[in-house]
């Protein structure tokens, strides 16, 4: 990302931004309410157009199109109406390039298994999403994120709605997947991703870049 100024019809919210995330990196967005940070993770993913600079995506040191991307927006839109089931849910996440009537491979339904059993969600697999929890919900949106075992993991405060116990297990999961795969994080709760976070950007309008070992963040909590 660089030079990048981005906004909502003629608000501005990001001005003069850059940035980059490196493979396997853990990136921790932070900064106040209304600073940009989700609208950080918009431009990054290509869901909001900036009105100037640009953002390039390489692989092995090549530009590429577009690599593999898990994304847990900050609000699900997800219609709690539509029959649905969280097995189901999860399983869409591999459903990029597919055919709608194409199946799963033997290896495919083994990954949403083991997603399942990691989300915590081995006896709510055949509910439907209708008849869950907000923090319930918001687990099997995680598991959707990650069972393709994207190259980029892009999460906008993915503890909202979610209990204590399972916030920890959750950054604990996140650390695990970080060894392989660049992880992006928006969180308010600094003290909970510290541990993890190899870099920090704090937004807030303009974006300020550390090493996680010094970002001031007792001053941030």
């Amino acid at each position: 990302m660089t030079h990048v100024t981005a906004g909502y019809g003629e608000k501005t919210v990001l001005r003069d931004v850059s940035l980059t995330v490196r493979e396997r990196d853990f990136l921790g967005v932070v900064g106040p309410n209304g600073g940009g940070k989700t609208t950080l993770l918009k431009v990054m993913l290509g869901l909001l157009k900036p009105s100037e600079g640009s953002v390039v995506f390489y692989r092995g040191g090549r530009p590429v199109a577009a690599p593999g991307i898990g994304y847990l927006p900050q609000v699900n839109r997800v219609d709690r109406r539509f029959p649905i089931s969280v097995r189901e849910v999860i399983a869409s996440g591999l459903m990029a390039g597919k055919h709608p009537l194409q199946r799963f491979s033997a290896g495919e339904k083994q990954q949403i298994e083991e997603i399942i059993v990691q989300m915590g969600l081995e006896g709510l697999a055949k509910r439907a999403v209708g008849e869950l929890s907000g923090g319930e919900l918001q687990r099997v949106l995680l598991g959707r994120a990650i069972v393709s075992q994207p190259e980029v993991l892009a999460l906008d405060e993915p503890d909202t709605y979610i209990d204590k116990p399972f916030a920890r297990r959750l950054y604990a999961l996140l650390d695990s997947f970080g060894r392989r795969a660049a992880v992006i994080l928006v969180s308010h709760d600094w003290a909970a991703m510290q541990p993890q976070v190899k870099h920090v950007a704090h937004v807030d309008g303009t974006l300020r870049y550390y090493p996680a070992e010094e970002y001031p963040w007792k001053e941030n909590e």
